[in-house]
């Protein structure tokens, strides 16, 4: 398998697609005016705390107040939280004077003024998660500077390679730090694993003395943009080439490749071409299809997926696909098929939270085991924390994805201007027929021989011919003269109804 990077990078938006074997399997998008927040840390003033629900609403200088769960807030006990000058507002109460199991206000109050980092992005009507678990993330690791804990990728599966790893660390960091080593660390040597701490020691000691002279709210440390994240998460030997298509871009890059990644400097390409780099490589047609609800299986068979609220819903049918032996055979091609599209799509569109996946119903048991064990294969290279539970009875796979930002459908797209987002409106009759209904509870109480009705033409032309009987009934009835007036801007769901002399 061979994966390539492609960037598309202007003055107004940048987008980033990772393609596996020509096929589009991420897709990540940041406006210039809607620019990404998660990993940006801000000192913030805590503006109310819940017990009700052991959280605090903290003003981080958003249009939205950022959330704050308990568990998250313990943190600010660590000792290199309260690494600052005495008596500074960031100091709190020493942890040997709280509860066993503290709440939210034996930990903050209002007014308090904390540093947070933005874990979760402003979804929806929603704000910020936050957290005061600082984490900092570089080329090899991942430095936590309030916990003093080791962690190895869980890609690097091997027990003996993650101690050997574990040992290297230990022997490296400050005592009292924590660090990730990430999974491009697996193979370098202790100099770049040492000059990636110098650098995050230094930053994490910048952060806080800018935090000493900063006010509330404000923000302390902005993250990378999404180009320079990109390379820093996804740019690692098993990338085949990394192409971008902006010139000053690419020197960027190269400078950011020769200071953390020398090796890789090879890989990166600068395209130049009249033809739009991501119609070169076919990912923009990929991009566009990624937004409609039917995805088509190679097979004829088809999923349909319909993001709600709460969770995700995804349907698998049979479609057009009718198999060349029997029926049992047709359905588990068609889920197992249907298990590969799902995982990519759930990457492409970052669909998070809840996920129900209704395949189609299989009694033998064995393709139930078999169908299982393949989804759960088609999801191990999903970077997002991922939690899937056996079939029911009714065919059903429940998961969870964990999604850090909004899904692709809420990056691209609003609600309808005409439905809000329902996906349905008020049939052309049943919009006729309120007409009726408000012609003839007010023709008794207003004068006039005359009635002038203003509707959109898809409704004028369903009230001249379908309708026109009911018409002619409802002009005898209020012994009204109606005039159909079509107005072409006016929405399909808006009527005017004026009673003339």
């Amino acid at each position: 398998m061979y994966t390539d990077i492609l960037i598309n990078a202007t003055f107004y938006e940048n987008r980033i697609a990772l393609v596996e074997n020509g096929h589009l399997r991420e897709f990540h998008l940041e406006r210039v005016s809607e620019k990404g927040l998660i990993g940006n840390i801000y000192l913030g003033r805590v503006v109310r705390v819940l017990p009700g629900i052991d959280a605090a609403f903290v003003d981080i200088g958003l249009d939205r107040t950022g959330f704050l769960y308990v568990d998250e807030a313990f943190y600010i006990f660590s000792e290199n939280y309260q690494r600052l000058s005495p008596g500074h507002k960031l100091r709190s109460i020493p942890p040997s004077h709280l509860p066993a199991t503290p709440a939210i206000n034996d930990i903050l109050h209002e007014g308090q003024e904390i540093l947070v980092q933005i874990a979760k992005e402003p979804i929806g009507s929603k704000g910020a998660r936050l957290t005061c678990n600082i984490t900092l993330p570089c080329r090899n690791l991942v430095f936590m500077p309030l916990t003093d804990h080791i962690g190895i990728s869980r890609k690097i599966e091997d027990e003996a390679t993650r101690q050997q790893l574990r040992d290297r660390i230990e022997v490296l960091r400050p005592p009292g730090t924590g660090f990730i080593m990430r999974t491009v660390a697996e193979n370098i040597g202790n100099e770049a694993l040492e000059a990636d701490m110098e650098f995050l020691l230094l930053l994490w000691d910048e952060i806080l003395t800018k935090a000493q002279k900063a006010q509330a709210p404000c923000l302390i440390y902005k993250d990378l943009d999404i180009i320079l994240r990109s390379v820093r998460d996804f740019f690692t030997e098993e990338i085949n080439e990394l192409v971008i298509d902006n010139a000053e871009v690419y020197e960027q890059l190269l400078s950011y490749a020769k200071t953390f990644a020398p090796q890789l400097q090879d890989k990166i390409t600068y395209y130049d071409s009249d033809l739009p780099l991501f119609e070169r490589y076919g990912v923009e047609a990929d991009i566009n299809s990624a937004l409609d609800k039917k995805v088509w299986l190679r097979s004829g068979g088809y999923i349909i997926i319909e993001p709600t609220e709460a969770l995700t819903v995804i349907d698998v049918n049979t479609g057009r696909y009718v198999g060349a032996s029997d029926l049992a055979e047709t359905i588990f091609k068609t889920n197992m098929e249907a298990v590969r599209e799902i995982a990519r799509q759930l990457r492409l569109r970052n669909l998070g939270g809840i996920i129900i996946i209704d395949f189609i119903d299989m009694e033998n048991e064995q393709h139930r085991e078999e169908l299982y064990a393949a989804f759960q294969e088609a999801m191990r290279n999903d970077k997002s924390k991922v939690n899937i539970l056996k079939l029911s009875e009714f065919g059903l796979v429940q998961m969870t994805r964990k999604r850090l930002s909004e899904s692709l459908i809420q990056t691209m797209c609003e609600p309808c201007l005409y439905c809000g987002g329902d996906g349905f409106i008020k049939s052309r009759r049943t919009i006729c027929h309120e007409i009726f209904r408000k012609i003839s509870r007010d023709a008794r109480k207003i004068g006039g021989s005359h009635v002038t009705i203003k509707v959109h033409p898809h409704i004028a032309e369903m009230l001249l011919n379908e309708e026109s009987y009911t018409i002619e009934q409802l002009e005898q009835r209020t012994e009204k003269r109606f005039t159909i007036i079509p107005v072409p801007d006016m929405h399909i769901k808006r009527y005017d109804v004026i009673w003339n002399e």
